[in-house]
């Protein structure tokens, strides 16, 4: 293995496990001495710890971090996203990771040690899968009681609620342009994913000891959603067509 560096980035703790662990083809069957690896994958802490300790063992002078992302797919194409770094800021490799992490986004933040980025990661997609929810009943009830979204948009923006699902990925269509919803939900995070994910969250909750009130009624949600056969491989901001938001809101030209 010739490369100094390893980046991965798969979509579930199994297949991270697999790519490092497995005796024939993984990235561990192979001597990993003095390489540098980094998973961006967003999965449970466990496995990556496990990763870790596997190749503390086996490779001492080889470095695992786990870097996950965030920014969705809109940062991925503009080179916009953050990564979470699982490592404290006073890390020796500190300063090889960070610009290698700074040719794929904007920021990075290393979040204090091993398996931390993950936990920071876990915790940021729970409250971004929890505010698009509220973000989609806090539109449809707007928009029932006679609101025009981009009205409420501007409200939202300029008041306590604002936030960057209300801001970039509005889950009404034509509100925001640039938005997934405005392109028919088709490009973004998969709600499959974000199910995955405020899955894991829940699970860190309850590991943790942290009370959480929303957690139970956001993951039914978008386990509804992931299985709902109008809203499944969309951006997980379809909650609102998922909801019963209206989609269908512009007002029709020419008396049309």
């Amino acid at each position: 293995m010739n490369q100094d560096t390893i980046i991965t980035m798969v979509p579930e703790g199994s297949h991270v496990r697999s790519v490092y662990l497995d005796p024939l083809n993984g990235v561990c069957s192979a001597d990993i001495s003095n390489k540098l690896l980094i998973d961006c994958s967003t999965i449970d802490t466990a496995t990556s710890l496990e990763v870790k300790e596997h190749i503390e063992k086996h490779f001492p002078t080889a470095s695992f971090y786990d870097s996950p992302v965030s920014g969705g797919v809109v940062g991925a194409v503009k080179g916009s996203i953050a990564f979470f770094l699982g490592c404290a800021e006073s890390d020796p490799n500190i300063k090889k990771l960070t610009p290698l992490m700074e040719m794929m986004g904007k920021e990075v933040i290393p979040c204090g040690g091993p398996s931390l980025g993950l936990a920071a990661k876990l915790s940021n997609n729970y409250l971004s899968g929890v505010i698009a929810i509220a973000c989609s009943e806090a539109f449809d009830m707007g928009m029932r009681s006679g609101l025009d979204p981009r009205t409420l948009a501007k409200v939202y923006a300029a008041g306590t609620a604002q936030n960057a699902i209300c801001d970039r990925f509005c889950p009404v269509p034509q509100v925001y342009p640039e938005a997934p919803s405005s392109g028919g939900y088709k490009q973004g995070f998969k709600v499959q994913l974000m199910r995955k994910d405020f899955g894991l969250a829940v699970d860190m909750a309850k590991r943790v000891g942290s009370k959480n009130v929303l957690g139970e009624v956001g993951l039914k949600t978008y386990d509804g959603a992931s299985k709902d056969i109008n809203c499944r491989d969309l951006d997980s901001r379809v909650v609102y067509r998922y909801l019963g938001g209206n989609e269908d809101w512009l007002p029709k030209q020419n008396g049309s």
